[in-house]
C-alpha cells in the first residue's frame, strides 16, 4: 500500500490495495504514481461500503489525493478543459448539492451527480481565461477586463480551483460566461460516487455509461430509494465487487451520536429500551439532549427530522406561526425544499438551466424575497457553489387537513418548492447538519406500526439515518411541542453577494 496522510485500518488498507489494482488495471498506477492512456472497451465497478464512523470518507479523501498525484485531473462541474489523448480523468460525485457540499468542506472538491450528466457551454472569449486558469493555455487578453481582473481570478483560483469562483473575482457573472448547457455525450474516465445508498437503478446505468471505472462509496444502513423494496444498487454487485469497512475509527469512538447509531444494530433492541440508551448518553454528554419540544431557531436552517408526512406538514405550520409569518406569504430566511421541476418538454433547456444550479428534487434552499418579475424568487441554493440564484418558482404551502396546498408564489412553470422547516428522514439522506432534531413520538409510532424494510424493522432504519445526520449534536425530541424562537427568521447569516444568473421561462 503507498504511503499515504493517514494510518489506516487493516480494513481500509485491503481497501486502498484492493483499489489500487483495479486503477492499476486501467493505467494509473498510485504506488509510483505514473499513468497510461485508458484502453477502450475495459470497465470496472467496485463499492466500498461501510457504516458511520467506518472511514469510507477518509478513504475517499486520501484516493483523491493520491490519484492527483500521479497526474490525474479532477473533472468537476463547473469546468471541463480541452481533451488530450493521454489524459486521465476523475469525478468525485454526490446525488445532492448538501452531499457533495459536505464532502468540499473536507477538502473534496465534489459535485452533483447532474453537474457531471450536464457540461456547461462556456463563451469562446471566457474559455480562454478557463483554460489559462487550469493550466491549458496562456494568459489572454480579453476585450473588457483589466490585468487587475485577471490577476483577482488566478488570485482566487490559486486559492480556491473553481472556475466560476474565479470569474466572479474577476468580476463577471454566470449568465456573462455560461451560455448553455449539454448532456454529456462523451464518456469521462474514473467515477468516485458518494452517498450511493441515494442512487436509483436509471442513475447507475447512466454513471456506468459515462465512467468506465467507477467506485461506489455507501451505507448499507441508510435507507434505501423509495421504491426499490430496499435494495440499493451496491447490493446487485457480486461479492467480489464489494469491499466493507468494518471498524469504527478512533475519532468516531466515544462519539455517543455513532454510539446510538451502532447500537441499532443489535435484532434484539427494543424501541423503549434505545429511548432510554439515548436518556443515558444525554446524562453524560452534551452533545446528546433530550429535548421536551422542538427548537422554532433551529428549523429555519436545521430541519426537524420526521417519518410521517402528517407530522411535517403541523410542525411547518407551527413553525410558520411562531415565527409570525403571514398566512398567505412568505418571508425571507423561510427554508424551502424543492419538489422538482415543472417544465413542458419544449422548456428543456430551461429545465437544464434551473438543475445546473442545484434547483434539483431535494435541494434545500432559503427564500430571500420575491425576485424582479412576478413568479420569481430569489433563492439561496444551500450547499452550491453559488448558491444565490433568481429564479421563476412555484411554492407550495401545504396546510393540515387540506388536500391543496395554498400557493404564495406561483409562476406559471418553474421550480417548484414545498417549506423545508421539516423534512422526512427519507429525503434528509445525503445532508448533515452540525444540530439535528429528531421527532421520536414518529419513530415510536414506525415502532408499533411493526413494519420491516429488507428485513430490519423500519425505525431502525429510520433511526439510524436520522441520528446520522448530527454532525456535533443531537435532540431527541420526545413530545409535541414547539418552544417559541428566540430570533427574528431573516437572511443576514447567508452569504452577501447578488443573485449571478436569473433563470427565466419565456412563456
Amino acid at each position: 500500500m503507498a504511503n499515504t496522510e493517514h494510518t489506516f485500518s487493516d480494513d481500509q488498507a485491503e481497501a486502498w490495495d484492493r483499489l489500487s489494482d483495479q486503477l492499476r488495471g486501467m493505467g494509473i498506477n498510485l504506488d509510483n504514481a505514473t499513468l497510461t492512456p485508458a484502453m477502450e472497451g475495459k470497465s470496472s465497478v467496485l463499492a466500498i461500503v461501510g457504516k458511520a464512523g467506518s472511514g469510507k470518507t477518509m478513504l475517499l479523501a486520501s484516493l483523491y489525493k493520491a490519484m492527483v498525484a500521479a497526474g490525474v485531473d479532477v473533472v468537476s462541474g463547473d469546468y471541463e478543459g480541452k481533451k488530450r489523448k493521454d489524459r486521465r480523468t476523475l469525478a468525485i460525485l454526490a446525488p445532492t448539492n448538501k452531499a457533495a457540499s459536505v464532502l468540499r468542506l473536507r477538502g473534496v472538491p465534489a459535485t452533483t451527480i447532474h453537474r457531471i450528466l450536464y457540461t456547461p457551454l462556456y463563451d469562446p472569449q471566457y474559455e480562454q481565461i478557463a483554460e489559462w486558469l487550469a493550466g491549458n493555455g496562456p494568459r489572454p487578453q480579453v476585450e473588457g477586463l483589466s490585468e487587475l481582473a485577471l490577476d483577482r481570478a488566478r488570485a482566487f483560483y490559486d486559492t480556491v480551483a473553481s472556475i466560476p469562483g474565479a470569474l466572479a473575482a474577476a468580476g463577471l457573472r454566470g449568465s456573462d460566461f455560461i451560455k448553455g448547457w449539454k448532456r454529456r455525450e462523451e464518456p469521462l474516465d474514473v467515477g468516485f460516487v458518494d452517498e450511493s445508498s441515494m442512487l436509483d437503478q436509471r442513475q447507475f446505468d447512466d454513471l456506468r455509461e459515462i465512467f468506465p471505472t467507477l467506485v461506489l462509496f455507501g451505507d448499507p444502513a441508510q435507507l434505501a430509494p423509495v421504491g426499490s423494496s430496499g435494495e440499493m444498487v451496491f447490493n446487485t454487485l457480486g461479492s467480489t465487487r464489494r469491499l466493507e469497512l468494518s471498524r469504527i475509527h478512533r475519532q468516531a469512538e466515544g462519539n455517543p451520536i455513532l454510539d446510538l447509531a451502532h447500537a441499532l444494530a443489535d435484532p434484539s433492541l427494543t424501541f423503549e429500551r434505545f429511548e432510554r440508551m439515548v436518556e443515558e448518553a444525554a446524562a453524560r454528554d452534551p452533545r446528546v439532549e433530550m429535548a421536551q419540544r422542538v427548537d422554532s431557531d433551529l428549523m429555519a436552517r436545521s430541519p426537524v427530522l420526521v417519518w410521517r408526512n402528517a407530522t411535517r406538514i403541523r410542525l411547518i405550520t407551527a413553525f410558520r406561526a411562531a415565527h409570525g409569518a403571514p398566512e398567505f406569504e412568505l418571508i425571507p430566511g423561510e427554508p424551502l425544499i424543492c419538489d422538482g421541476i415543472e417544465l413542458p418538454v419544449k422548456h428543456r433547456k430551461k429545465r437544464i438551466d434551473l438543475e445546473a444550479r442545484g434547483l434539483i428534487k431535494g435541494a434545500q434552499v432559503i427564500y430571500m424575497g420575491p425576485g424582479n418579475r412576478d413568479g420569481f424568487a430569489r433563492l439561496h441554493v444551500v450547499g452550491a457553489e453559488e448558491p444565490q440564484v433568481s429564479a421563476a418558482s412555484i411554492i407550495k404551502i401545504e396546510k393540515p387537513d387540506e388536500d391543496e396546498p395554498f400557493i404564495p408564489s406561483a409562476a406559471k412553470m418553474g421550480a417548484a418548492f414545498l417549506h423545508g422547516a421539516a423534512v422526512t428522514i427519507h429525503k434528509a439522506q445525503g445532508s448533515q447538519w452540525d444540530t439535528v432534531q429528531v421527532f421520536a413520538p414518529d419513530l415510536w409510532a414506525a415502532a408499533q406500526a411493526g413494519r420491516s424494510e429488507a428485513g430490519i424493522p423500519l425505525w431502525k432504519r429510520l433511526a439510524y439515518v436520522a441520528i446520522t445526520r448530527a454532525q456535533d449534536r443531537l435532540l431527541w425530541v420526545v413530545r409535541n411541542r414547539l418552544a417559541r424562537p428566540i430570533t427574528v427568521l431573516g437572511v443576514s447569516d447567508l452569504v452577501a453577494k447578488p443573485a449571478p444568473l436569473a433563470l427565466e421561462v419565456e412563456e
